[in-house]
């Protein structure tokens, strides 16, 4: 694998696919594995830690980033492989590939990651030294650094370590997902010859941390404190070996829920299985004997040859993140704070400012989720002339004002009916607690329709207005989390749009009753039912319209392309003359510059300091533009098993505010990576601000230029009334 460091270099995948002989745009060959192109995005987020243009502590955050997404990875995407095996699937994918055949791709690149980690990791460990930030081994400590040390893990960590035996009276314990783990050998006595073995778990998390530090002395891994401190756990043995070991479990553990009775209790159980599901991958450290890492992969019930990762460093680098907490602003960005919603900042009704202005555009984490999405909802919760509030869920913060918005809101009086979305994968746990939180107070709360996730992301207000009721709305691209909205890139529209009204309430109805007969939509295109097809025909509608004469445009960012019917329109259009520009963060299947094929399409990726979330569509339309945003990838599973919602934009200011949006990332040299037709990515120049930069700026000017105008007309309102 290719090395990437600060310049226009390659994020390449192991042997890119060759160009094809044939441009029929069916050819299995011209679809990337859907699997592998997540790896390269994934590779991508390591370059960023190899950037010296990023400050130390950053580099140290997308080391950690890059590492604990590829543990989702290993739990969601590998631990469906196997399980594909298992049942003895040999159908091959739509880009040709059998499971067997993709785990192994994926196993090869997943080594050479693991490998570019640990090198990098040694390379910042070298550069936080220079700055101060010593991250030392064990051997590495002066006697007084190890004195401290110990009395620290003996006070504070040491009552919660707990050996476990492993012989004929004690069985192989249960190993917990992602848990890091000590193998110990040791001995009775210096004479005595049987070998006996222990595990110990090392218990970082709920207020122990991974590195410890006492006073001055150097950051120091807790499993290194431990294992050299185990006369402890084993006063008078003889400890003969420490090694140590990591595990990674399935997290498929979904239930058939058209067989439940009681849809939260199904999820209960799942997430029960889940801490006992079959472990999909052992990663141990460099050194382990053969002997151990035999013992390992057959108790736990893995392949030895392709299971085991050996990684010659420290495991589980998702902990880096850890350092982040350092006292050291001059290693980090300054702390980004969103600008306020300027269109919300005003002593007018919220619900006044959206009916005149008729729809608004919030662009987060540049413009506030707090100063929009969560004072709409308190408006909507205290304004006495609101009648009811509907809302999805589908993650959302700890301590979520959304959800405090609405049990106020029940509290006053107001209908409040809310989808909760059990099984938002990582996040079962708190949705059940905000469900059983909503209820009692006597919200409505519903789980959605069987054998669909509720994905979409909508608010609906139903207010009293001169006229009667009017509906206004919230429809995003990103989840109602307080903090995921601070780093993701995201845009929502609020709007009164009758039309969109009326669509939120079928949708609404649709999602608490589950039925579907003769349900009409003006203008919403909602998933499973509508949304693939009309993406399909407009895809189509662009080729007709160069076959006629016109001009052919497609404009799309997402976070995946993965659906392989959108990909061979995208393609029969491009060949027919469409000019196609994607902004895809991850997964693409869509290959550019194919000669005859897809020459006149382009497809980026931006990776920076914000997580792209936003997904917009936009279409040449001969000159008729539409822009649609929404909640939908194009992937199969959003488009056909989920239910979600992508809207028309239709106001011009509107427009040309996600025109903005896309020229901007299209024109990106700093943190762009642009698609060769063989799957590999080349970085941009480096020239210039990126993309998420520019946004900054322009939520702030945008702040500023809106004060000043709200000054103007307080302080002409103000010399009126003296007047008078």
């Amino acid at each position: 694998m290719t090395q990437i460091s600060s310049g226009p270099e390659r994020a390449s995948i192991p042997n890119p696919a060759p160009l094809p002989e044939v441009v029929d745009p069916d050819a299995p060959e011209l679809l990337l594995n859907r699997e592998l192109t997540w790896l390269a995005f994934n590779r991508r987020v390591l370059a960023e830690a190899e950037d010296h243009r990023n400050l130390l502590l950053e580099r140290v955050k997308f080391l950690a980033i890059a590492n604990g997404t590829l543990d989702e990875f290993v739990m969601k995407r590998i631990g469906g492989l196997k399980q594909q095996i298992a049942a003895g699937v040999i159908e091959r994918s739509v880009d040709g590939r059998t499971p067997s055949e993709q785990l192994s791709e994926c196993y090869a690149v997943m080594r050479g990651l693991g490998d570019r980690s640990q090198e990098l990791l040694r390379e910042l460990r070298r550069e936080l030294a220079v700055a101060g930030i010593v991250l030392a081994s064990w051997t590495e400590l002066t006697d007084d650094a190890k004195q401290k040390l110990r009395a620290h893990y003996l006070d504070n960590v040491f009552p919660l370590a707990t050996p476990q035996a492993m012989d004929p009276a004690h069985p192989f314990p249960f190993v917990s997902n992602l848990s890091l783990n000590l193998f110990v050998t040791l001995r009775r006595s210096e004479e005595d010859t049987e070998r006996l073995r222990a595990r110990v778990k090392v218990p970082v998390g709920r207020g122990v941390p991974r590195f410890l530090s006492v006073e001055d002395t150097p950051l120091v891994p807790l499993e290194e404190v431990m294992a050299n401190n185990l006369d402890l756990l084993f006063p008078g043995m003889v400890v003969d070996r420490v090694e140590m070991f990591r595990v990674t479990r399935n997290s498929n553990t979904e239930r058939d829920e058209d067989q439940a009775d009681d849809l939260l209790a199904l999820i209960e159980t799942e997430l029960r299985e889940r801490k006992f599901a079959s472990i999909v991958r052992l990663t141990v450290a460099k050194g382990m004997t053969p002997l151990t890492r035999g013992y390992l992969a057959a108790e736990l019930d893995l392949n030895e040859d392709d299971d085991v990762f050996e990684m010659p460093g420290m495991l589980g680098l998702a902990d880096l993140m850890e350092l982040l907490r350092l006292d050291r602003p001059d290693l980090r960005c300054e702390p980004h704070h969103p600008a306020d919603f300027a269109e919300f900042m005003t002593d007018r009704n919220l619900f006044h400012v959206i009916r005149d202005r008729g729809s608004l555009l919030v662009h987060h984490p540049y413009q506030s989720f707090a100063t929009s999405v969560e004072s709409f909802l308190e408006e909507a919760a205290n304004d006495p002339k609101v009648r009811a509030i509907k809302a999805t869920i589908y993650r959302t913060a700890e301590e979520s004002k959304v959800v405090q918005h609405l049990e106020t809101a029940a509290r006053n009086g107001k209908q409040v009916a809310v989808v909760v979305e059990l099984k938002a994968r990582f996040d079962e746990h708190a949705n059940i607690k905000w469900a059983n939180r909503l209820e009692a107070v006597g919200i409505h709360v519903t789980y959605g329709v069987v054998g669909l996730k509720t994905h979409c992301k909508v608010i609906l207000v139903i207010r009293q207005d001169y006229g009667g009721l009017k509906r206004y709305a919230h429809l995003g691209t990103g989840n109602y989390h307080s903090g995921t909205a601070r780093l993701y890139s995201d845009v929502g529209l609020f709007t009164c749009d009758p039309a969109i009204g009326h669509d939120l309430t079928e949708l609404f109805n649709y999602l608490t009753t589950g039925y579907t007969p003769n349900r009409h939509y003006k203008k919403l295109l909602p998933a499973p039912k509508v949304l693939k097809g009309a993406i399909l025909d407009k895809i189509e509608r662009e080729a007709k319209h160069v076959a006629k004469g016109g001009k052919g445009l497609i404009r799309m960012k997402m976070n995946a392309l993965e659906d392989a019917d959108v990909t061979r329109a995208l393609y029969r259009a491009a060949q027919r003359g469409v000019r196609i520009e994607l902004i895809v963060r991850d997964t693409c299947r869509l290959r550019p510059g194919i000669p005859g094929l897809s020459e006149n399409v382009r497809v980026i990726s931006i990776v920076g300091r914000f997580l792209e979330h936003t997904r917009i569509y936009a279409f040449h339309n001969n000159g008729d533009e539409e822009y649609f945003i929404g909640s939908a990838d194009l992937m199969q599973r959003n488009l056909e098993s989920r239910v979600e919602t992508v809207v028309p934009v239709q106001e011009p200011a509107i427009q040309d505010e996600l025109r903005f949006i896309l020229d901007t990332q299209l024109a990106d040299q700093r943190s762009a990576w642009e698609m060769r037709s063989d799957g590999t990515y080349v970085q941009g120049n480096g020239e210039g601000q990126s993309s998420q930069e520019v946004f900054v700026v322009r939520a702030e000017a945008q702040l500023r230029a809106a004060t000043r105008l709200q000054a103007r007309k307080t302080q002409t309102v103000a010399a009126r009334n003296w007047r008078r």
